[in-house]
């Protein structure tokens, strides 16, 4: 179902209406490449398997590490290599981690837009807390959604679910993240998606997967957040063109 643009911003300009805005943290408001692939690495060495490549490693970033290690030595050593993988990154690895650039400046309009955002990651919550508060993000969040260190909610489109069941007003939700979990995640619950292209996944992914449309840059995302929750209104309201496949 792809949006009629033009008439969904003309039905903004008549009224106004508060959005859920729901961010993943990896690869979207944060770039923790650094401390992943040391953690990554950090797994394999000590159960004696040979680490990949950076750019191998890349496409690991944002999928459920158990998966991830699923496919790197094998469903049986899986949960011995998270088990290592936090190890590390419970000491060191979660402050190996940079704000992406404009990230600050493009929460703070959104927030001051009257929109309530909400952090929705498959990371362990206790994790995302902690990063969250660390580079001073805290402030522009209602709710951090995690998941649980048991394997609970490791799947975005449960993870999604659960935070839509928390919340109370029945406002359009958008979903921004820069891989295909996220969208499908996303219009798995009717949500709105934007993919972010800064991080770590392909513009091809996440249109593939059914994105409403890309952001660039952080700074996209105030204006895209906008012209998504009209049209949520749009389709909800018959004003809506179908057309996505």
């Amino acid at each position: 179902m792809r949006l009629d643009r033009y008439r969904a911003l003309d039905m903004c300009q008549d009224s106004r209406m508060s959005c859920h805005v729901y961010i993943d943290l990896d690869g979207t408001l944060t770039d923790p490449f650094e401390g992943i692939s040391r953690c990554i690495a950090y797994a394999l060495e000590t159960l004696r398997y040979e680490k990949p490549a950076d750019e191998a490693l890349r496409r690991f970033i944002g999928p459920p590490l158990l998966d991830t290690f699923g496919e790197l030595v094998g469903s049986t050593l899986a949960p011995r290599a998270l088990e290592l993988y936090r190890e590390r990154f419970a000491d060191t690895g979660w402050q190996e981690n940079a704000v992406y650039p404009g990230v600050h400046e493009s929460l703070r309009a959104m927030t001051a837009a009257g929109h309530h955002c909400f952090v929705a990651t498959t990371k362990p919550h206790v994790f995302a807390r902690r990063i969250v508060e660390h580079f001073e993000l805290a402030p522009f969040f209602s709710e951090i959604y995690g998941s649980e260190l048991d394997g609970t909610r490791t799947d975005k489109t449960e993870l999604l679910r659960f935070a839509a069941r928390d919340r109370s007003e029945p406002w359009p939700s958008v979903m921004i993240g820069d891989r295909y979990h996220d969208v499908v995640g996303a219009l798995n619950n009717g949500f709105r998606a934007i993919g972010a292209t800064w991080g770590y996944g392909t513009e091809d992914e996440l249109l593939g997967a059914g994105a409403d449309c890309l952001a660039a840059t952080p700074g996209e995302l105030p204006g895209l957040v906008e012209f998504a929750e009209c049209g949520a209104r749009a389709v909800h309201d018959g004003h809506g063109r179908q057309d996505r496949h």
